[in-house]
């Protein structure tokens, strides 16, 4: 069983930064492929950032040049560094771990960005 913990959101003005935080346990980030989503309500869960185990990366369209995922095997755990936000980017963020079969997800972490 992997847990995640997601921290690092917040309410923050257009044009600011977060920095999102997704510490794993009982799993290593390094061997499975880590991903962010967001959320929306009455909206399906989208891919936002990707990162393989080989630390191959991509991104959704509407992040690139923003957004930054990486990876510190050290702390086992994966951020995703968030730049000049917009209000659209405003959702609940969730960190998924996903190796062969097994696929697990945190609770979530809000982050709110006002205009």
């Amino acid at each position: 069983q992997v847990h995640l913990v997601e921290s690092g959101g917040g309410l923050v003005q257009a044009g600011g930064s977060l920095r999102l935080s997704c510490a794993a346990s009982g799993g290593s980030v390094s061997l499975a492929t880590m991903i962010w989503y967001r959320q929306v309500p009455g909206k399906q869960r989208d891919l936002v950032a990707r990162m393989s185990r080989n630390s191959d990366t991509d991104y959704v369209d509407s992040v690139k040049g923003r957004f930054t995922i990486s990876r510190d095997s050290a702390e086992n755990t994966v951020y995703l560094q968030m730049n000049n936000l917009k209000p659209e980017d405003t959702a609940v963020y969730y960190c998924n771990y996903h190796r062969g079969i097994e696929d697990f997800w945190g609770q979530g972490t809000q982050v709110t960005v006002s205009s």
